[in-house]
């Protein structure tokens, strides 16, 4: 498959992981770095046509990955389960009827659904880079990183559609499964044990291998992308790098991402008291490209956190000592 099978390039002369000792390891001193890096980006001077700029990097960085992920509601309790049958019925007898129309539909939003997804999900392999650049080297460039890591962003394109392809061949099933055991266990107004503890075993499952996708996506945006930056390598041979650095350091790894919880809940409870002091901006932050300049320094600051860690790692993997070109 195209960008994944490509030679590595090594511009810092470091074709294996080096990491420091444990105790130099740390979660907190990134946290200064990033805030100093934030400053020097976006306030050191403060540039509004620089913000726009890097804004549309980070933009295309977030394109295709904001919230919208829908709630389940198992509805509510004054529903029987013999109108549940009853509205079953009634919309499967709706739909074997008009088949004529529904099927092509469906097709077509597929389709449309499919084409959006990888252009979104192109962009925003671009934008990773594109983003990192402009933190890295405090540079408002588009034209410059959208070429220079064309081929880079083109690996981590080609890995994202396979890891996306392997999820849905995993938990499409899972959640087939647990709507057949839901419907068997709840639609007859007879609720079994046997059929409660499947379901629960089935969600279990289900958010056990959700979880794994999780992190394997955080580490890619998080590690590979700054390291396939450094190195100019694949996403395929930057993940053979972190590989080799997460096993001789599993504790810190552990630390980073219970640390990162942390920052996380920080961060968006610093963003909800700005909202609420300023509501007129509640309006502005519904438009995706305004609310993305408008949090831009939560963005820079969420970038160079993850950079300034791993750079902690060595010089092989440090962003913000590129070479000059």
């Amino acid at each position: 498959m195209p960008g994944i099978e490509c030679e590595v390039e090594a511009p810092m002369n470091a074709t294996q992981p080096t990491s420091s000792p444990l105790s130099e390891i740390s979660v907190t001193a990134p946290l200064t770095q990033a805030i100093d890096r934030v400053k020097l980006v976006l306030f050191q001077p403060f540039d509004l046509g620089k913000w726009f700029i890097i804004g549309f990097c980070a933009w295309l960085a977030q394109l295709g990955e904001g919230g919208g992920g829908g709630n389940f509601n198992p509805g509510g309790g004054n529903h029987h389960g013999g109108n549940l049958n009853h509205e079953f019925e009634q919309a499967k007898d709706f739909v074997m009827s008009n088949l004529y129309w529904i099927i092509p539909v469906a097709v077509g939003v597929v389709l449309l659904c499919v084409v959006l997804g990888l252009l979104f999900t192109w962009l925003n392999s671009r934008g990773k880079f594109m983003f990192l650049h402009c933190v890295a080297l405090n540079k408002a460039e588009v034209a410059v990183p959208w070429t220079k890591f064309s081929r880079q962003a083109n690996s981590l394109f080609w890995f994202r559609i396979v890891l996306g392809l392997i999820a849905m061949v995993i938990i499409l099933p899972l959640i087939a499964v647990g709507v057949v055991i839901g419907i068997a266990t709840f639609a007859r107004g007879d609720v079994r044990v046997a059929g409660v503890a499947g379901l629960a075993g089935v969600v279990l499952l289900f958010f056990a291998v959700a979880l794994v996708f999780f992190l394997i996506r955080k580490f890619t945006m998080d590690f590979v992308v700054p390291i396939m930056f450094v190195r100019g390598c694949t996403c395929r041979e930057g993940w053979g790098i972190l590989r080799r650095l997460m096993s001789a350091n599993v504790g810190n790894i552990l630390l980073y991402l219970l640390f990162q919880i942390v920052i996380a809940m920080v961060t968006g409870m610093l963003v909800l008291a700005v909202m609420i002091v300023t509501c007129c901006c509640c309006c502005l932050l519904l438009l995706p490209y305004v609310s993305t300049v408008i949090l831009l320094p939560v963005f820079v600051f969420h970038r160079a956190y993850s950079a300034h860690y791993l750079a902690q790692f060595g010089r092989g993997f440090d962003v913000f000592v590129l070479p000059a070109a």
